[in-house]
C-alpha cells in the first residue's frame, strides 16, 4: 500500500514525480506512534515545500512481510504530479490538514488583499494597455498574475523595472518553476542563500537577471541553500 499527499500546490504536465530524496523509515507496530511519526512528517513537507517554493510529498510503503511502515518525503520537480490518495486518515491527521489548507487560505488572502497587489485594470492602466492584453501576457508568462479564490487574479505592481515594464526574466523564471505564479512570487519575495541572502527581486531591480535565473534553477534542482 502507498499513501502520498500533497503539501503545496502541485504543478501541471508532468510526467513523472521526483525520486525521494529525505527518507524517515522506522518499524511502527502502535497506530498511535504510527499516527504521530504521520503528523510529524507532514509537517516536514509543509516547512520544505514553503523553502522550495514548489511541491513537496510524503509517502507511506508498508512491507507486508516485514511489518514495516517507511515514512518517505519526496521532493517533486516542479512539474511534477502528485500520487493519488488511497487509504483512510486518522481524525487527527485529517483535522491537522484541514488547519493548514485554513491557514494556507488565510496567507493567501493576506497577500492578495495588500495595496501593491492590483487588479487586471488597475494594471493594465499602469501598463498603458487593455485588460484582454494584461491576461494574455499573464497566461504566457510576460507578467506575473497570482489567482485567489475570492479575489480573483492581482498583479504585484513591483514586478516593473524603471521604465515601467514587466521585467524581462519573468517568463524564464516562471517555466523553470513549473509555470506556478505562487512560486515564482515565493521566490521573489524571500532571502536567497544563493543570492547572499538577497530575494529574487533584490536581483532583477539591480539587474542581475542571470543570477535570478540561475538561482530559481537550483531551486528548482533542489539546491536549498
Amino acid at each position: 500500500m502507498s499513501i502520498a499527499k500533497t503539501a503545496a500546490k502541485p504543478g501541471h504536465g508532468a510526467d513523472r514525480v521526483a525520486a525521494p530524496n529525505i527518507a524517515f523509515s522506522a518499524k511502527l507496530p502502535r497506530k498511535a506512534a504510527f499516527e504521530k511519526a504521520l503528523i510529524k512528517q507532514y509537517g516536514e513537507a509543509v516547512r520544505l515545500s514553503k523553502e522550495a517554493g514548489h511541491s513537496v510529498s510524503f509517502r507511506v510503503v508498508v512491507d507486508p512481510k516485514a511489518g514495516a511502515q517507511t515514512i518517505s518525503l519526496v521532493e517533486e520537480q516542479p512539474n511534477a504530479f502528485p500520487v493519488e490518495q488511497t487509504g483512510e486518515l486518522s481524525d487527527e491527521l485529517k483535522a491537522a490538514l484541514k488547519e493548514a489548507r485554513e491557514r494556507g487560505k488565510k496567507r493567501v488572502s493576506e497577500i492578495l488583499a495588500a495595496d501593491d497587489m492590483l487588479t487586471a485594470e488597475a494594471f493594465a492602466d499602469l501598463l498603458g494597455v487593455s485588460r484582454v492584453t494584461v491576461n494574455t501576457r499573464r497566461q504566457s508568462g510576460q507578467v506575473l498574475g497570482l489567482d485567489g479564490a475570492k479575489r480573483g487574479f492581482r498583479f504585484p505592481a513591483w514586478q516593473l523595472d524603471d521604465d515601467g515594464r514587466p521585467f524581462e526574466a519573468l517568463p524564464a523564471l516562471q517555466e523553470i518553476l513549473g509555470g506556478s505564479a505562487w512560486a515564482v512570487y515565493k521566490f521573489l519575495v524571500t532571502p536567497q542563500g544563493s543570492l547572499n541572502g538577497q530575494t529574487g527581486l533584490d536581483a532583477l531591480r539591480s539587474e542581475r537577471p542571470d543570477e535570478a535565473v540561475e538561482a530559481a534553477k537550483g531551486i528548482a534542482h533542489g539546491d536549498f541553500r
